[in-house]
């Protein structure tokens, strides 16, 4: 196959101030985990005294030792809903794909040490898009549990889509994925049904409270007198009801039974292949290949260069058109086929990675889209060669393929073009963003000058003399508007993808999950009709 070669100057101006930026969107990333972190540290002298595990320290404590671990959806909720500073970033979940004695899981853990790891409406989101990856990938759940049920500030936005994540965990017992959960603490009303529902559940003595109501709804709903410990404690639930399945002695009782669960589910081992041969290229170089201003071109193979086995890539239709690049190159020695852009999509580009998706599904070869476009071209001469036709069957093709898709954004991903590069509504198996990524259905400034044409010209139609001030009042509001809105924080906050990776991650990232997605297609599940049950 033929090899990408890369001429660029590494002590050029240009690459020093593109790396210099990029550098500084990963700290800003990485600065607002970190404060989400030291917000949960605060409170290690109560969870100590109380005799537990900070939320953080059992997921550590559930993953093999050295193992990867790929963090998902890490900053939803960032700046909304209560968070006002971003230490709420992460919907009060930490969750990811993880190894766990050496079986590959979705793990899930309630981040108590904020809020008590109540649900807000972005924690309830992730929720629903985990249990999808762990559908689609066949993943066993092991969740760990400690959360004080809905934020009821926003039980109108949970209550009703809350019903979806308890049909979601019927549906996988029955598909013969299971489910695991271990009750740190706290589990009353709705959150007592996600371990409820969970195929196997492990208490812990004298920390576990599971009910639907606890003593003081109860006394006022009925009178009744009761201690926490009779009304839902790890031993009644354990010896009385029979909720329970295992009784743990504390924390780290309950995540080695967690572990010995996992290592009995008779489920293959994770592979974890570390033999393909590196690219020819650091992965570093391509913090100084993306320019800092997104509207300045480059060609997207030099990417591509520093992310596939021994920087091989077969180019498909090179001479047709240079705008829309596909290929076939190997990661982490699997085929794959990669769409990726050097500036809007034409008629021809659409044309192209159509024909490309089918050749990709004729042979079952995952796709990865590497996004950056500003959407499909306009003009009079695009729309004489069919570019509604051509891209609607780009479009179309995306959505029908079955082969598992990827999506990277490494750029801008505007208007049509993201959906036709597979963004989140066309449902990729995975989507992730790099922190100089932009999402929006136009730039900022582009938007801004739309609004202002439309406005001008509806003011003239009613013979009213269009006020330049407003005019340029409503062009910058409606820019900084939109911009403030295509961010990558932005878009990751709304789960618009699952999470903001470091660029220089991305080559590791995909061998993890074209490994992931492998393991999935071999594996058989046993299915059932109505899932396990406790009697």
């Amino acid at each position: 196959m033929p090899i990408i070669e890369l001429d660029i100057d590494r002590n050029s101006a240009d690459y020093q101030a593109n790396c210099q930026a990029m550098l500084k969107q990963i700290d800003e990333v990485a600065a607002i985990k970190q404060k989400v972190l030291e917000r949960s540290l605060q409170e290690k002298p109560k969870f100590t005294k109380r005799g537990k595990m900070l939320p953080h320290e059992r997921v550590q404590h559930l993953l093999d030792a050295g193992s990867p671990f790929v963090e998902l959806c890490g900053l939803a909720g960032y700046m909304l809903d209560d968070d006002k500073d971003g230490t709420e970033a992460g919907g009060n979940m930490i969750a990811g794909i993880g190894v766990i004695n050496g079986v590959r899981c979705l793990v899930g853990a309630s981040n108590s040490a904020i809020k008590g790891g109540t649900i807000s409406p972005s924690g309830l989101r992730k929720s629903l898009r985990l249990q999808q990856i762990a559908r689609q990938n066949k993943l066993p759940m092991v969740t760990l549990a400690e959360s004080g049920g809905a934020n009821l500030n926003h039980a109108a936005d949970i209550f009703v889509e809350g019903a979806r994540s308890f049909a979601n965990q019927a549906r996988l017992s029955a598909m013969g994925i299971p489910q695991i959960t271990v009750v740190h603490g706290n589990a009353t009303a709705g959150g007592a049904y996600q371990p409820g529902l969970s195929d196997y559940m492990v208490v812990v003595r004298g920390k576990t409270e599971m009910f639907l109501a606890g003593p003081p709804l109860l006394k006022a709903a009925t009178g009744e007198v009761a201690t926490e410990e009779d009304l839902g404690g790890a031993a009644m639930h354990a010896q009385v009801a029979g909720t329970a399945e295992y009784l743990a002695e504390n924390d780290a009782d309950g995540i080695r039974q967690a572990r010995d669960i996992v290592s009995m589910l008779g489920w293959d081992k994770a592979q974890l292949n570390h033999d393909a041969p590196e690219p020819r290229y650091p992965i570093d170089d391509i913090l100084g290949i993306i320019p800092c201003d997104l509207r300045k071109p480059y060609d997207v193979r030099q990417v591509i260069a520093c992310l596939v086995d021994d920087s091989n890539f077969l180019d498909f239709k090179t001479e047709f058109d240079n705008q829309t690049i596909c290929g076939w190159a190997n990661i982490g020695n699997v085929t794959i086929g990669i769409i990726g852009n050097n500036g809007p999509i034409t008629p021809q580009g659409a044309a192209k990675a159509s024909q490309f998706i089918q050749l990709c599904d004729q042979t079952n070869r995952p796709l990865l889209f590497l996004h950056n476009t500003t959407g499909f071209m306009v003009g009079t001469e695009s729309e004489q060669n069919g570019v509604i036709k051509h891209g609607s069957k780009m479009i179309q093709a995306v959505a029908n393929t079955r082969v598992p898709k990827l999506s990277i954004v490494i750029g801008g991903s505007y208007g049509a073009g993201n959906y036709a590069m597979c963004g989140r509504g066309l449902d990729p198996h995975f989507i992730f963003a790099w922190p100089n990524s932009k999402t929006a259905v136009m730039g900022g400034a582009q938007a801004g000058k739309v609004l202002r044409i439309v406005t001008e010209a509806k003011q003239q139609k009613m013979g009213i003399t269009p006020d330049e001030n407003v005019l340029n009042f409503l062009e910058m509001s409606t820019a900084a508007k939109l911009e403030s809105q295509s961010t990558a924080l932005f878009n990751t906050a709304k789960l618009f993808d699952d999470g903001v990776i470091d660029p220089r991650d991305t080559r590791k990232l995909l061998v993890f999950l074209l490994q992931t997605i492998k393991e999935a297609e071999q594996r058989q599940l046993s299915t059932n009709t109505y899932g396990v049950a406790r009697f």
